[in-house]
């Protein structure tokens, strides 16, 4: 007997019909894997805040030491735009220490191996603390060319290499590189550069970002709208740029993600989003897996908006990339990338009050780390019990770098076109 058939999507199931309906389900792109790290992000809740500060300041970065310390837990860096660096116990959030008085400041990077803090500076200079000396001053200057003016930066996985990105300054926007490591033999505190890249990009290089695991691998960000990859042990830049995507806008954040971090992604100062993945590169198939223009347009929030992406985070564990947002009210979005678009997957809320301009994920915990324009630094564990706090009200502050940090707003930045 001849059946008719028809197949229907319902809320990412798929339904066969047939004469009469069947019950029949199949979950559409969602893993139990999946739905286990969606659960996890649903999940979290404040553990703690970090205490009131003299100064209320905005903070625009954030990183946990990768070192061990048992009995003395974790440590976090934050970037702050009064020209410091706090560090603070992860657990606490209370401020060890604070290094002070460097406007300009841009990044902030715990080493790999050792607990050392880098920031770059536009004064021209990659600056290294030693987190766990009380000392404010830098235990390490790692000099630029003359005018060079830094505003991004990144050290190798293994230590070894640090790179630094410029403004754009006479017709040059550099990638600049040292030599990272402590040589016994050269105890001098100020490191002149091993070289730079100079005919890669045409204007500000906002990002910099050296694979997770191979040190010779760096990314780099403009705006420009380039992202570039280099392998570093070639021999001169031609030979080391393995391959330029277009964002065509200005971009804001780039990071790695994907099975061995073979794909590379970045967002743009207008809200965009696009994905690459460097398998395809020798291959017949497209390296564009994803380019949203502007994911405020075409995201489909939950009860609410999106006002701006903050970054991205890539799940080892189930290899899913998430990108990560917020509203102008302090509310948190994140949605799972996949090729076929952005999905909202959870809201963070009754945490800030204010523009969220900082993250950090911790895998092995995982726990988040938020930082806000209301001066709040924020600690979320997936089923941890709730504390009672009073959301403080809006802290928006006038900063003295205030022209240097991002703006969200829809018209903050002008798309870039490259010329």
């Amino acid at each position: 007997m001849h059946v008719s058939v028809f197949i229907e999507i319902e809320e990412n199931k798929l339904v066969i019909l047939g004469g009469e309906r069947l019950c029949i389900f199949t979950t559409l792109g969602c893993t139990p894997d999946m739905e286990k790290i969606e659960e996890q992000f649903a999940n979290l809740n404040i553990v703690k805040r970090s205490s009131e500060t003299k100064e209320p300041t905005y903070l625009l970065g954030i990183d946990t030491s990768k070192t061990v310390q048992t009995e003395k837990g974790s440590l976090v860096a934050v970037l702050c735009s009064n020209g410091s660096i706090r560090i603070h116990d992860k657990e606490r959030l209370n401020v060890i220490r604070e290094f002070r008085g460097y406007p300009g400041l841009n990044g902030v990077k715990f080493a790999n191996s050792h607990d050392s803090v880098y920031s770059s500076c536009t004064d021209g200079t990659v600056k290294c603390w030693d987190a766990r000396l009380a000392s404010g001053k830098p235990v390490q200057l790692f000099k630029g060319y003359p005018s060079n003016i830094f505003i991004s930066f990144d050290i190798s996985s293994n230590d070894h290499v640090i790179c630094a990105g410029t403004e754009k300054v006479d017709d040059d926007a550099l990638l600049v590189f040292w030599d990272a490591r402590i040589n016994s033999q050269d105890l001098s505190t100020t490191k002149e550069p091993l070289g730079a890249y100079s005919e890669t990009h045409s204007d500000d290089i906002t990002q910099v970002r050296f694979h997770p695991s191979n040190p010779n691998m760096v990314v780099s960000g403009s705006t420009d709208g380039l992202v570039n990859v280099f392998d570093i042990s070639a021999d001169n830049e031609d030979d080391a740029l393995v391959t330029t995507c277009n964002s065509v806008s200005s971009v804001s954040f780039i990071g790695w993600s994907g099975k061995d971090y073979k794909q590379i992604y970045c967002m743009t100062h207008d809200e965009g989003f696009c994905w690459w993945d460097l398998n395809h590169l020798d291959t017949d198939e497209p390296i564009t897996c994803l380019n949203v223009p502007d994911v405020r347009e075409v995201i489909n929030v939950k009860e609410g908006i999106l006002d701006y992406l903050i970054g991205g985070l890539y799940h080892e564990k189930t290899d899913k990339l998430f990108v990560v947002g917020g509203t102008n009210t302090g509310i948190i979005r994140i949605m799972n990338c996949m090729t076929s678009g952005l999905v909202h997957v959870t809201s963070l809320q009754g945490g800030h009050a204010a523009t969220v301009r900082s993250f950090c994920w911790n895998m092995q915990d995982d726990s988040l780390l938020t930082g806000g324009e209301d001066a709040q630094l924020l600690l979320w564990k997936p089923g941890a019990v709730e504390k009672t706090f009073t959301k403080k009200d809006s802290m928006k502050i006038a900063s003295s770098v205030h022209q240097r940090v991002r703006v969200h707003s829809n018209d903050s930045y002008k798309r870039r076109k490259k010329q």
